[in-house]
């Protein structure tokens, strides 16, 4: 008697087949099933991107920062339709020998204000080099000129040796022109968000000490299938504190995270961005939303929904600050370490570096394959003007 015999008999009844059959496939992971619908506005041949912002009238800004590879092109540029223009101009955004405050070095983080008006975190940093004074810096620039609007170089002891300025946000309802928030993830173990007053070029470096912007000691991730455990000293992915950034639609609340860590944290930007409350006043202003995915990104839409790169899960997805739900918009293999991200009235955009790959993290071999890419997904249901 072959083995489904003896389990009919042992169970009185005749029993379905308990292996499959020749040649047919069992069921599969619900993660490897594409989901939504994802469209690729552009692919790149060159370095990879990171910052990504798009102005109410629908132009696209892509930041090239060269922390990770020391590239010859655009640090800053403009996608008109397939092609990439240096931003504003050749002379600012590409190599040249002007001082480093007066060009931009290593742009990253971007985003834009209330009015439209395009901002972006110059790191400063160029791969294998020390970060030249007045390098790192918070510019802003008015779409409608093309003109530098601020240029606030970020200055000891706001900037450290190791910093990495990672992200900003804008907010025009504090300040006399506003106040720009940045998250410093740090290159080493000592990150901070920094607070930056437009009008005077104020600052200062908040929350270093506080576990919000800590990188999880212990931390482990999933990355294309590899467990990888959090290792300051020789990192196998990229790492760092607070990193993901983004403002509420009215600017009341800052939402911020860890790169290396599963936990959503805020502050209110009225705490925030007084110059006059001590790190003791601040600390009891964060609020812990709880565990969500691992993220690089965050951007709100105009109903306060926050849009989050989940690199793990080959995915972007989506937390609704009412009940802190998370769904899944859109899901794709080839959402290879999501990055830049941000969200229009009708989409939500999101840059493809690859960064995960990068030869420092794989025994010293790029894994990178271009193209990289830049891709969007529908918002459901789609957001109407009046709806904000």
């Amino acid at each position: 008697m072959n083995r489904r015999d003896l389990l009919a008999a042992a169970a009185g009844a005749s029993l379905l087949p308990v292996l499959p059959a020749p040649g047919r496939a069992g069921t599969v992971s619900g993660d490897t099933a594409p989901a939504g619908s994802l469209d690729i506005v552009a692919e790149f041949y060159g370095p990879g991107p990171s910052g990504i912002a798009v102005t109410p009238d629908h132009r696209i800004f892509i930041g090239f920062p060269r922390h990770a590879e020391n590239h010859s092109k655009a640090t800053l540029a403009e996608l008109k339709g397939d092609v990439l223009v240096p931003y504003p101009d050749k002379a600012l955004s590409l190599p040249s020998s002007a001082s480093p405050d007066h060009r931009l070095v290593s742009i990253h983080g971007m985003t834009t204000d209330s009015r439209g008006r395009l901002w972006a975190i110059d790191d400063g940093k160029i791969v294998g080099q020390p970060i030249a004074p007045g390098a790192a810096k918070v510019i802003g620039i008015d779409p409608a000129t093309d003109r530098l609007i601020a240029s606030i170089v970020l200055v000891p002891p706001t900037m450290r040796p190791d910093s990495h300025m990672n992200d900003l946000r804008v907010d025009l309802t504090h300040g006399a022109l506003g106040t720009a928030y940045v998250a410093d993830s740090s290159f080493g173990t000592a990150p901070a968000l920094v607070v930056v007053d437009i009008a005077t070029g104020r600052q200062r470096r908040v929350l270093a000490d506080h576990p919000s912007v800590q990188a999880e000691k212990g931390f482990l991730t999933v990355l294309e299938g590899r467990p990888l455990r959090y290792d300051p000293r020789h990192p196998t992915f990229p790492i760092g504190g607070v990193d993901s950034i983004t403002l509420s639609p009215d600017s009341t609340i800052l939402y911020y995270s860890p790169l290396t860590s599963r936990r959503l944290y805020s502050i209110p930007t009225a705490l925030l961005s007084d110059f006059d409350a001590t790190d003791a006043q601040l600390a009891a202003g964060v609020r812990d939303h709880g565990e969500k995915v691992m993220t690089d990104g965050l951007a709100t839409d105009a109903r306060g929904r926050i849009y989050l790169t989940a690199g793990e899960h080959d995915a972007i997805m989506r937390w609704r600050p009412e009940d802190g739900t998370i769904d899944v918009v859109v899901r794709d293999p080839r959402i290879v370490w999501p990055d830049g991200i941000f969200a229009t009235l009708t989409h939500v955009y999101c840059t493809l570096g690859q960064w995960n790959r990068l030869a420092g993290f794989n025994g010293g071999k790029d894994l990178r394959q271009p193209p990289y890419l830049l891709v969007r997904a529908p918002i459901a249901p789609p957001i109407r003007e009046d709806q904000s």
